[in-house]
């Protein structure tokens, strides 16, 4: 059973960041190692099945939603982004716009969040050197604030499941520590991003998205939740045997692989209900810090990368040595204060 999750975990590891059709299909990849590692565990049940059809049903309806609404109101929002950037200073509007939008990620998703940044970042028609600052910058925000919520992203909605607890439970563990790093990537996007000399743009040249595409990213979106729940599952003897023994402080550095990786997957393979609150939050953070390092780290970074044309190169040379320094002060925090 060990040697059969051990090759499942190697597959879910490295095929999305080597084979390009995994990486494109990333939900239904999941989706069927999460079905492969319950049934290696011996622990594919019809209880188990039906949790992880309600699993993803929050997040789903949310994404839904959220997406349905901005496809109808992208006209007015275009506007209200030229007209706040123009009426306050620029370096205040970056600032307060990364700020805001990854706080109320936790609320709208992390996905809607990407979709908007890449909404501003097309109206805003900024230099590319300030585009990229202002994309990961952001993306960093969107991945912290979002795991306050089980709505926000996938991860807070694994981990919130998997450790049935209430709605509120993230925020208590982890919000302190998160919060003020938002405001700090925030004022961060603020001092890199540099306004055009010309000013913003007049228009977006954002396509609307067709209701085809909302709800096929909804689909996804609900198979990939359902995939890590199987998965999360399949691996808690993995993670009895070889994890929980952990000091939190060893977690949190190896969880630096959510770099390559996205960190709901690392997150339903390692949290468990036998651990206690430091060791929970410091695989957390580790996790929520790293996934902005590197393109395929997190959801957002995906969607920003890909509907902005961003190289893999141009994201590591912004994302590796800013998550780096943050993986060393929130160490020192954790080692401090915790």
């Amino acid at each position: 059973m060990i040697i059969g999750l051990t090759i499942i975990l190697l597959l879910v590891l490295f095929l999305p960041f080597t084979i390009k059709v995994v990486e494109e299909n990333l939900e239904i990849f999941l989706f069927a190692m999460g079905i492969a590692a319950a049934a290696i565990s011996g622990v594919l049940n019809k209880d188990l099945f039906v949790k992880a059809l309600e699993d993803p049903i929050h997040i789903t309806l949310a994404v839904l939603i959220a997406g349905l609404l901005f496809r109808w109101l992208q006209a007015p929002l275009e506007k209200g982004i030229l007209g706040m950037s123009k009426a306050i200073p620029f370096r205040l509007f970056i600032a307060l716009f990364v700020a805001i939008l990854g706080l109320l990620s936790s609320i709208i998703t992390a996905i809607i969040a990407a979709i908007v940044l890449v909404l501003v970042v097309s109206v805003l028609k900024l230099d590319r050197k300030s585009e990229l600052y202002l994309v990961v910058l952001a993306c960093f925000a969107i991945g912290l604030g979002a795991a306050l919520t089980p709505i926000g992203e996938p991860l807070s909605t694994i981990v919130v499941n998997k450790l049935d607890e209430d709605f509120l439970y993230l925020l208590k563990l982890i919000g302190a520590d998160v919060i003020p790093g938002v405001i700090i990537f925030a004022l961060m996007a603020a001092f890199f991003v540099k306004p055009k000399s010309e000013g913003p743009g007049l228009s977006s040249s954002l396509k609307p998205e067709s209701y085809k595409e909302i709800i096929f990213r909804t689909v996804k979106i609900y198979l990939f939740v359902m995939g890590l729940t199987l998965l999360g599952a399949g691996f808690e003897p993995f993670i009895e045997r070889f994890l929980l023994g952990l000091s939190p402080l060893i977690l949190y550095w190896i969880n630096m692989i959510s770099a390559v990786l996205d960190n709901a997957t690392l997150a339903a393979a390692e949290v468990s209900p036998a651990m206690d609150g430091p060791t929970i939050k410091a695989i957390l953070l580790g996790l929520l810090i790293s996934g902005g390092m590197l393109i395929p780290g997190n959801i957002p970074n995906i969607i920003a990368a890909g509907k902005l044309n961003i190289t893999s190169r141009e994201w590591a040379r912004i994302g590796l040595p800013i998550g780096l320094a943050a993986m060393v002060v929130y160490f020192i925090i954790i080692l401090v204060f915790h």
